[in-house]
């Protein structure tokens, strides 16, 4: 955490993101018998579907709350892409975005070197995507990516390592307290549910995430 507080004063932005994919809108067929004494709720386990949805969340690393989210029926480079040029521009006065993610494929994409290049305003040779250059393969793309002179880098967890990202812990808060026993009528109201519990979240829980294990296992 002091790494990401320090570099707030120099006007760096730090954001966890990553995807939470395939969550479902299920609606139960029957509603809830509500909890009585003795007895705990109980739900209803035949259920439609509806589809599924993907969540792009940003965890802000040193205020806590989560920024910018976008849910979308796809994940796929476009939709990764599309989500931080969003969060970039929703906030002009940030000097520099700093974005912890892991290691996937969409996150070292093509399309998102392009961008990143474009907002250096100068004439970098890029390559070709397979063949040569910065945009050869996922190696030279991520280095490109994690530099942190451009304004806008990535950091990546190691590789089997994403539960060391931050909004991982988020996305366990939001299975628990809304997904786990939801009830949803359509995706457009699972939407619309994650937006509110967003929105809820951030105005009476939203705190930063402070590391307790101090990885001694890990040193011997």
């Amino acid at each position: 955490m002091a790494a990401p507080q320090k570099w707030v004063e120099a006007g760096v932005k730090t954001l966890s993101v990553d995807e939470k994919t395939g969550i479902q809108a299920l609606e139960r067929t029957a509603p809830d018998l509500p909890m009585q004494q003795g007895k705990i709720r109980c739900q209803e386990f035949e259920y439609i579907r509806h589809g599924t949805q993907c969540l792009t969340a940003n965890w802000d690393v040193v205020q806590g709350g989560i920024i910018r989210p976008t849910i979308e029926p796809t994940r796929t480079e476009e939709d990764f892409l599309a989500h931080i040029r969003q969060t970039v521009e929703s906030d002009p006065s940030v000097k520099k975005w700093a974005f912890v993610c892991d290691q996937l494929n969409t996150h070292q994409s093509a399309s998102l070197v392009q961008w990143v290049a474009s907002l250096l305003h100068s004439n970098i040779e890029l390559g070709e995507k397979g063949k040569s250059g910065i945009l050869q393969n996922k190696e030279t793309r991520a280095a490109f990516l994690a530099d942190d002179q451009h304004p806008v880098y990535f950091i990546y967890t190691p590789k089997h390592c994403s539960w060391l990202n931050q909004i991982e812990i988020w996305f366990s808060i939001l299975a628990r307290r809304l997904l786990r026993r939801g009830n949803f009528i359509s995706t457009q109201d699972l939407k619309e549910q994650i937006l509110r519990f967003i929105d809820y979240f951030n105005r009476t829980m939203a705190k930063p995430f402070n590391w307790t294990y101090n990885g001694k296992p890990l040193s011997n």
